[in-house]
């Protein structure tokens, strides 16, 4: 298509004012203005802006878009024309000699709507431009190649059930790229292929509202509706586009939950344990989400005060729960009604009805074997200290409350009674004492009684049971500390010198007394009394008008307590007061014992000394006495007059019989023995040994019967020593082996004397031996 613009219209890029339109060309030619002679008029004889090509050309030859034409060019080949810009020489190409311009490609107004070129004329001798390089547009013209796209498809949407005709749903949008400046390409018309008659869609706007009243969730929820949009404003040959948009019913409460049946049946043991579940029931609504949660209560009625209800938040069930025991023997059947109701409703539906049902819930109770039951929850008992053991303190019961009832055995739980203080009698469950109970060691008792049945011993119960030990006034009161107390010597008549309480082991019951006053004995002493403030405390007053020290130092004084309670204990209670020196305040200076016999201005320290001096003194006496009582010792067995052959005990060889000195008994003893003290040498003597009186021994009194006398004072003496020694007596005794060395008493004479055996005895015995032998030479 060639179209020539008017030059008020459309103007060159680089317009030039003294040229003026010469003539408009006969044919589809654009002219190109010409140079002529410089005293010549120069006229310019075309104007152009665009050209128009069609898109999408399926053609077999170039397409042909238009001619360049330049009122210099004469037809004789001086003229050539060139192209320059977008799509030159590779969407666009121009005959040089002509000025024909062909489009060589198909072209798309999606892609490149328009085209910019510059057009020049130049001449073919010098190749230089005829005219100035002018630019025009070719424009690549529209055609409906290009259907409606829903770009935000597939759609979702949602609309509450039971909504009114014409509630909006949801707005979709088709976008064309055609061009909506040029014809109808781009008009868009929106319909509903699938999907009627529950939905409309406005076909200019594409708003989807509802067409039906009342649509129900519950009868359908899911809805796909299929939406065309069509352009060339939906005439025949138009291009069209879908797609689908998936509309949800949203759930309202317009449903009433409904028991499916009017009488739930159920069946529950009589041990069930308050609080568990015994049952389930439910109510169906067929709502959704919060519109289907069920609130259930039990109506008030025969047997609901025993049951509660619940709802499981899950399954939106009623739990039926347990509130009290149940007792088969007591009630065997419960029957109530149960009411099932929505927790949100509805304003719009309440005209549809009570959004309630009840129905009815019979519950049997099933028997079971029970353990025994006990009367009571817990025991407590009495019982006094020091009852006598078997004595029966109380009971326990139990029974069995099942249909065929069996025997009970009782028996304690060892396990908290280890002493074993208590027994009970298995039979009739009487508790008695099993040892003599003494409250101040333990004041209770706290164990377990166990009760079992006979048809049954793995059911059992227990209970347990508080014993507490009654205290018995069995301890008297006796006078809190403390026992001694003081008075002064210048005390006046009346005078309190101690105030005393009294205490009790007993468990004192509450406003008990204690009572205090003097022996019978005492009350005719005029010395101290006791004065009962009867708060249970007393004062110990004076009676006399001063009090010496050296006359009597101390004083003792009985009180006599006696307690309140049942049987009453009293205790005589000796208080000790000493006299003391005070001065005129009543303060105490002294009440030592020395004070009263030592004269006055005596000090301590002198009466310290004189105690010393005497102790020496009597350490000097005792030990003169044990000297003097040894030296009687050593002369008792020196007497010249025992002239008796004796044996010798010494350590260098003597002079045998011819030496005088040998019948002195003194020499009897050994030497080492004499030096040493006669007391014992192995330990020290606890008390000190005096000399002791023995009866002189007679002339001629043989010497068997002094060493018995020396064996029975020794026998009596408590320094003897007690371990076995070697003793040295002065007789020699029977049974030697070497027999008597002494002529007396022998049956034979000298001469019949054989002396060859002392050569045999040693060397001891070597100038014996020499000698007797000689003599009998």
């Amino acid at each position: 298509l060639w179209v020539l613009f008017d030059g008020g219209l459309l103007t060159p890029l680089h317009p030039q004012p003294q040229q003026t339109l010469e003539a408009e060309p006969t044919e589809n030619v654009v002219p190109v203005p010409g140079r002529r002679s410089s005293a010549q008029r120069v006229k310019r004889g075309w104007v152009w802006n665009q050209f128009f090509v069609l898109e999408e050309y399926m053609g077999s030859e170039p397409q042909y878009v238009g001619k360049l034409h330049s009122d210099l060019d004469k037809g004789v080949g001086t003229v050539k024309y060139t192209l320059s810009g977008d799509g030159a020489g590779t969407v666009f190409t121009i005959d040089e000699t002509t000025g024909d311009i062909h489009a060589i490609r198909s072209l798309d107004r999606e892609e490149k709507p328009f085209y910019t070129l510059r057009a020049q004329a130049v001449d073919v001798d010098t190749k230089k431009p005829l005219e100035p390089e002018s630019e025009f547009i070719i424009k690549v013209q529209d055609i409906n190649d290009n259907e409606p796209k829903f770009l935000d498809g597939p759609y979702v949407a949602s609309v509450p059930e039971m909504s009114p005709v014409g509630a909006y749903v949801l707005q979709v949008k088709a976008t064309d790229a055609d061009d909506p400046t040029y014809g109808n390409s781009a008009r868009v018309v929106y319909s509903i292929l699938q999907g009627q008659p529950y939905f409309s869609i406005d076909p200019k706007t594409g708003v989807i509202r509802t067409a039906l009243p009342n649509m129900d969730r519950e009868v359908k929820e899911q809805y796909q509706v299929l939406i065309q949009a069509k352009d060339m404003g939906g005439q025949l040959g138009g291009l069209a586009g879908t797609t689908t948009v998936n509309i949800t019913l949203t759930d309202v409460n317009d449903n009433p939950p409904r028991f499916p049946k009017s009488i739930f049946h159920l069946k529950v043991p009589e041990s069930s344990h308050v609080g568990s579940a015994i049952g389930r029931i439910r109510a169906v609504d067929p709502d959704f989400g919060k519109n289907a949660e069920i609130e259930y209560n039990i109506v008030p009625g025969d047997g609901g005060n025993l049951f509660d209800i619940t709802t499981d938040e899950n399954t939106q069930e009623g739990v039926i729960k347990l509130k009290k025991p149940l007792d088969f023997e007591t009630k065997k059947a419960y029957t109530f009604k149960v009411e099932a109701s929505n927790l949100h409703l509805d304003h719009r539906f309440h005209s549809v009805g009570p959004f309630k049902d009840t129905a009815t819930v019979k519950i049997n109770v099933l028997d079971m074997d029970e353990p025994p039951v006990f009367s009571k929850p817990m025991y407590t008992m009495e019982v006094y200290e020091d009852t006598p053991v078997g004595t029966i303190i109380g009971a326990v019961t139990a029974q069995d409350l099942d249909a065929g009832s069996s025997s009970v055995r009782y028996f304690i739980d060892w396990k908290n009674d280890v002493d074993s203080y208590f027994i009970i009698d298995a039979t009739e469950g009487t508790i008695a004492t099993n040892e003599l109970l003494d409250r101040e060691s333990t004041a209770q008792y706290n164990f377990s009684i166990i009760a079992s049945k006979v048809s049954n011993p793995l059911l059992t119960s227990k209970v347990n049971v508080i014993i507490n030990v009654l205290d018995v006034n069995e301890f008297p009161p006796e006078i809190s500390v403390p026992y001694e107390t003081s008075v002064c010597e210048n005390a006046k008549p009346g005078q309190v010198i101690q105030t005393v309480t009294a205490a009790d082991k007993d468990l004192s019951p509450a406003g008990q007394r204690f009572s205090f006053r003097l022996s019978a004995e005492a009350s005719s002493k005029p010395n101290f009394t006791v004065h009962d403030y009867r708060n249970n405390t007393a004062g110990i007053e004076t009676r006399r008008n001063g009090y010496s020290r050296r006359q009597q130092e101390l004083y003792f004084l009985p009180v006599v307590i006696e307690d309140s309670s049942y049987p009453v204990q009293s205790s005589t209670n000796t208080m000790t007061i000493r006299v003391c020196r005070c001065d005129s305040d009543g303060i105490i200076l002294s009440c030592n014992v020395e004070a009263v016999f030592l004269p006055v201005g005596l000090s301590t320290g002198a009466l310290i000394a004189i105690l010393l001096c005497i102790v020496i003194l009597l350490v000097i006496v005792v030990l003169y006495v044990a000297l003097r009582r040894q030296k009687k010792k050593d002369t008792l067995m020196t007497s010249k007059e025992d002239i008796r052959d004796n044996v010798i005990h010494y350590d260098d060889e003597g002079g045998g019989e011819e030496d005088t000195q040998a019948f002195d008994i003194g020499a009897l003893r050994n030497p080492k023995v004499i030096e040493d003290n006669k007391i014992r040498r192995d330990i020290k003597p606890d008390t000190l040994r005096f000399p002791r009186q023995r009866p002189p021994v007679e002339d001629n009194t043989d010497i068997r019967d002094f060493i018995n006398q020396r064996l029975q004072e020794n026998d009596v003496d408590p320094t003897a020593p007690p371990y076995d020694s070697l003793a040295t007596y002065a007789y020699e005794g029977n049974g030697s082996v070497a027999e008597s060395l002494s002529s007396i008493d022998s049956l034979t004479t000298e001469a019949d004397q054989d002396y060859d055996y002392l050569s045999d005895w040693g060397p001891r015995f070597k100038i014996l031996a020499d000698m007797f032998g000689e003599e009998e030479s």
